[in-house]
């Protein structure tokens, strides 16, 4: 990079030397009228030979320098950008290039390029705590703890406003985390800490991050007992929460929001342990009172969903409605869910369509304006939407898999399962090794009929991740359900009722699994259990081919009454109800 900037530095000199020199030569050589004597030639000291064009070489060139370590950085090569600051400090007289010189050598642990940064610093004008932060991350470099102990001493006591925030600093970007706990016990002392909160809290939180964790319950028992306000209860009651006593830490919240109750920070951990607890209307209660942020809003949204309160999600609706023109706009994507939990699907198109570009729930406001598309058999318009992501976020790996994925979760309920595998073959076309989307491409090749690619999808996510339930269960039953393999389905279905004895989708495969070996006994008794759990269609579906079978037709047509109402368009349904007509 160096090499072709002094390249185009002496191009760019000559190309002005000749542009001067071909207008001279246009005017001596232009050729005379024939009526016209030539004019006698001046002898002497023409221009030419005043005009000396310095070419300065690429060493002593400051811009060139400077331009060639901005472009190593970028590039990521830290040890370039360091020599090309480097030589930028010795020939600039401005300090932040010597600080940008001494930031990069130390990035790179290059002694003596830092020492030379940092003396060309100091003759610059740096100040004494700035010069003393980086001779101590050098000391800790090369593990000379009582040097290191010296400059960080010099740091803390220089008055510097944000001294203790660079002690803090040059202790995490430490090599030896014991080292830097010994420095952090020695130095971040009670009697040398400022009167401030921030300050002691800071340090016990190093404390605890060093594993130095006597000390960091010192320092926050110490800063409780000095400072008594919001901050200091809320970090007493993390630590409770950290050992394990959740009620002692829910009192202490409950003091912290008492001292400070226009802190959102300290409502929503108050309000999270109450919810963790079972007090959801508590949470409720202490999240909503006080001044509000989109955080606030997001969790009031959560917990009144949680429990179904239509009237206090139409609340919540209608007052951030009401609050001014940038409220809105920083919660439209809360408004838009709001909008879509009160059936308002319109409403909620127009404000997934009001989130901003920088928003980063962008994408996901695009997911849902694609699902209420889908939901109101506007198709076009939600692969559409889909299809704009995917080109939007082409350079996101992460993104473009999620993009193509909702594409197939599209087609997949519109029974669409050939378009939904193309999809999913696009995302395995980005992510080859993604087991989620082989594991989602799986489901769709087993819903198309084309059973030997699906078993072919679970046993490839099987062999990345053995014993993966989902996929033990998937295979399992794609296997029982077409009557092959039957002993292999066993042994997969019997690890996955092992990992989970509680779900309904496990007991479902494996009731179906009896049903396909005829033990009609414990499939009736297996899916009965799954369904009273777990109202799905499939199970319903399941249960009652296995009552048909055993000649309970009655409570057959009974369950499969239930099915029809909650899951009408069940496939499974539509194929039982031709299969068991008399």
């Amino acid at each position: 990079m160096l090499t072709g900037w002094s390249k185009f530095k002496q191009v760019r000199h000559f190309v002005v030397l000749m542009g001067a020199a071909a207008a001279i030569s246009g005017c001596a050589t232009t050729t005379p009228p024939a009526t016209q004597q030539p004019k006698q030639v001046r002898t002497g000291v023409q221009p030419l030979d005043r005009l000396h064009v310095a070419i300065v070489p690429p060493e002593r060139d400051l811009e060139a320098q400077v331009m060639a370590g901005d472009f190593a950085i970028a590039a990521n090569d830290l040890k370039t950008a360091s020599d090309a600051y480097g030589r930028a400090a010795a020939l600039s007289n401005d300090p932040i290039v010597a600080s940008r010189a001494a930031e990069l050598a130390l990035a790179i642990h290059d002694q003596d390029a830092a020492t030379r940064a940092l003396d060309r610093w100091a003759a610059l004008g740096a100040r004494p705590a700035e010069l003393a932060e980086g001779r101590a991350r050098m000391a800790l470099d090369r593990g000379d703890t009582a040097e290191a102990q010296r400059q960080l001493e010099i740091l803390v006591s220089s008055g510097d406003k944000d001294a203790w925030r660079a002690f803090g600093r040059t202790l995490v970007q430490g090599r030896d985390a014991a080292q830097a706990g010994v420095l952090l016990e020695r130095i971040a002392t009670p009697q040398r800490l400022p009167n401030e909160a921030t300050a002691w809290l800071a340090m016990a939180e190093l404390g605890e991050n060093l594993g130095r964790h006597d000390y960091a319950q010192r320092m926050g028992e110490e800063a409780q007992k000095r400072f008594h306000d919001g901050a200091t209860y809320a970090w007493a009651a993390q630590q409770k929460f950290r050992a394990g006593d959740k009620e002692g830490a829910k009192k202490l919240f409950a003091k912290a929001v008492a001292k400070d109750p226009k802190n959102p920070r300290l409502r929503l951990a108050y309000a999270t342990l109450l919810a963790q607890g079972g007090d959801e209307k508590g949470a409720a209660t202490v999240v909503a009172t006080g001044p509000q942020d989109a955080d606030t809003y997001t969790m009031r949204m959560t917990l009144a969903a949680r429990a179904a309160d239509k009237a206090a999600l139409r609340r919540l609706y209608d007052e951030i409605r009401h609050r001014p023109d940038d409220v809105q706009a920083d919660n439209a994507f809360t408004l838009g869910q709001l909008a879509e939990l009160l059936d308002k699907k319109e409403d909620a198109l127009d404000w997934y369509a009001a989130v901003g570009d920088d928003d980063p729930r962008i994408f996901d406001a695009s997911v849902r304006s694609a699902v209420i598309l889908h939901l109101q058999g506007k198709d076009d318009d939600a692969h559409q939407i889909v299809a704009d992501l995917q080109t939007t976020y082409a350079d996101r790996p992460e993104a473009l898999v999620k993009a193509f994925a909702v594409d197939a979760e599209l087609y997949m309920d519109s029974r669409h399962f050939d378009a939904a595998v193309a999809s999913y073959d696009k995302a395995l076309q980005v992510k080859p090794d993604d087991t989620d989307m082989l594991y989602a491409r799986g489901l769709a090749y087993a819903e198309a009929g084309r059973v030997d690619q699906a078993v072919a999808d679970f046993r490839k996510v099987l062999e990345m991740k053995p014993g993966d339930i989902e996929a033990s269960n998937a295979l399992g039953y794609t296997l029982a359900d077409n009557d092959r393999d039957l002993a292999e389905a066993q042994s997969l279905l019997q690890a996955a009722r092992s990992a989970r004895p509680d779900d309904p989708s496990v007991a479902d495969s494996w009731g179906w699994l009896k049903f396909r070996q005829g033990q009609l006994d414990q499939a009736e008794s297996t899916l009965r259990g799954a369904w009273a759990k777990q109202k799905d269609g499939d199970i319903g579906v399941h249960l009652a081919e296995v009552l048909w079978q055993r000649g309970e037709r009655d409570e057959a047509r009974k369950v499969l009454n239930e099915v029809r109402r909650i899951d009408p368009k069940n496939a499974s349904l539509q194929k039982t109800e031709q299969k068991l007509k008399p």
